[in-house]
């Protein structure tokens, strides 16, 4: 894999790292999940399987550092492990196709639920959760999905729009 796109994925995780902290929560404290949506971003820009593996490496460290969940660090870094490994499997299948918006939409709504699930029940079964599994899912992890389904979106169309005018040759 080529050093530019290491330091292209790493730019990407850093700058979703760094929203997702300035960002104040909305609707009830929520917020746009800015590392994971980058982290979707830089899988489907650069969808080679190296790629999937410095992502979810990365941006599960970069989280667990950030982590506000008492002992949410090892489920951190599983959730976003496991998340762009299927992210991975699912823009590869797809990437014969014509990925448009909605489709990038979809995956990072995909990528955020997964992403969700894998870190509750690594979370509950590690460090143990405050409330039912049940609870957060329907609290947290789905209204997020929603909220990373638009987010996505328009991350992309940013970062594709600036790779077109700096001239970037991906891959």
């Amino acid at each position: 894999m080529k050093l530019k796109n290491n330091i292209f994925t790493t730019l990407l995780l850093a700058i979703g790292l760094i929203m997702h902290q300035i960002t104040p929560g909305i609707l009830g404290g929520m917020k746009f999940d800015f590392l994971l949506i980058f982290m979707v971003v830089s899988l489907l820009l650069n969808y080679k399987f190296q790629n999937a593996i410095l992502t979810g490496i990365l941006g599960g460290l970069l989280s667990a550092m950030t982590t506000t969940f008492p002992g949410g660090q090892i489920p951190n870094i599983l959730d976003k492990i496991v998340t762009s490994l299927i992210l991975f499997v699912l823009i590869k299948y797809l990437s014969k196709f014509n990925i448009n918006f909605l489709v990038v939409g979809i995956l990072g709504g995909i990528g955020t639920f997964i992403s969700g699930i894998v870190f509750l029940t690594s979370a509950a079964l590690i460090v143990g959760l405050p409330v039912p599994i049940g609870v957060l899912i329907t609290g947290i992890v789905i209204p997020t999905t929603i909220v990373n389904f638009i987010g996505t979106i328009f991350v992309y169309k940013l970062v594709k729009i600036a790779i077109k005018r700096s001239g970037i040759a991906m891959n």
